[in-house]
């Protein structure tokens, strides 16, 4: 595990904005509005010093911002991430990769996988939203995703432009939600399955808005399982969560990450700003740093 020094409220490395580093944000390449390009060039207008581009189960959007940045010689410093959706005893966890191999062949297959049965659930809610009388269709669904990786907010969407529904929230409020007429469960993938393709792959596991799960005996279970460090700074995450957060990151030698969640604009059900809940170098040095050390 990581060792970590203990964070304090007094010597927080949070900071917002210009110079610093936005470890969450999300493109078209899963349920975000903005291309990798157009990320990358909305950092570089707020003066951020990197980002680390966190797409749901997918890696796709990598190789498209990489290839950008060296394409056009342009100095922003730039994690490869990913956000994995999974669950346990219907909670659901995300577990964040940072510095992973996106050219891991078992990261890939197992990626595939999702993205199948992600096209499956969709098939599924969108004949049940059909059946309601709310007359979406599947090919529009995926052409509002863009890259394929179907996701709920997509169908948001796509209701939105029948305006069925006037917002995604509304959309997950009255029909898509868990527990709501449309709902359809997700492929259930396990804490442990990410955290092992994760480390596999040799990056550093983080648990994302851990706040958001409402659950501290979950957390910890999590933290037991071997996740190795805790996004502590959210924008939904109040000052109390952050120090208690922090305080467990220092007790259990957890690395301390935090990011916006960036979705890209406020229709998303995520409407948090780029840079908004930014971290310090100092603390983006010790993720590379111990990401550096596990290859």
């Amino acid at each position: 595990m990581p060792v970590i020094g203990r964070h304090d409220e007094a010597n927080s490395p949070y900071i917002n904005g210009e110079g610093s580093y936005d470890l969450h944000v999300h493109t078209t390449a899963s349920d975000g509005t903005l291309t990798p390009q157009e990320v990358i060039s909305r950092a570089i207008e707020i003066n951020l010093a990197g980002i680390a581009i966190s797409d749901h189960d997918t890696i796709d959007g990598l190789v498209t911002a990489v290839n950008y940045l060296n394409e056009n010689n342009i100095k922003l410093g730039f994690i490869p991430a990913i956000e994995m959706n999974t669950e346990l005893d219907n909670y659901e966890i995300h577990i964040l990769g940072y510095g992973i191999d996106f050219s891991s062949q078992k990261l890939d297959q197992h990626l595939r996988q999702i993205k199948e049965a992600r096209v499956e659930r969709a098939q599924k809610m969108v004949k049940k939203l059909r059946n309601m009388g709310m007359m979406i269709n599947l090919d529009r669904v995926k052409e509002i995703a863009i890259e394929d990786l179907i996701a709920r907010p997509h169908i948001a969407r796509a209701l939105m432009e029948k305006r069925y529904v006037s917002s995604e929230r509304e959309a997950f409020d009255k029909y898509i939600g868990k527990g709501r007429a449309a709902y359809v469960p997700r492929y259930k993938f396990t804490p442990e399955t990410a955290l092992a393709l994760i480390g596999q792959g040799g990056g550093a596991s983080v648990l994302a808005h851990p706040g958001l799960i409402k659950n501290d005996n979950m957390v910890n279970l999590i933290i037991d399982m071997g996740v190795e460090g805790l996004e502590v700074y959210y924008p939904e995450h109040n000052r109390s969560m952050i120090n208690k957060y922090l305080e467990i990151c220092g007790e259990r030698n957890l690395l301390v990450t935090g990011g916006s969640d960036f979705h890209g604009n406020a229709v998303n059900t995520h409407s948090h700003e780029l840079g908004s809940c930014g971290v310090s170098i100092q603390l983006v040095n010790q993720l590379k740093g111990y990401i550096n050390r596990k290859k």
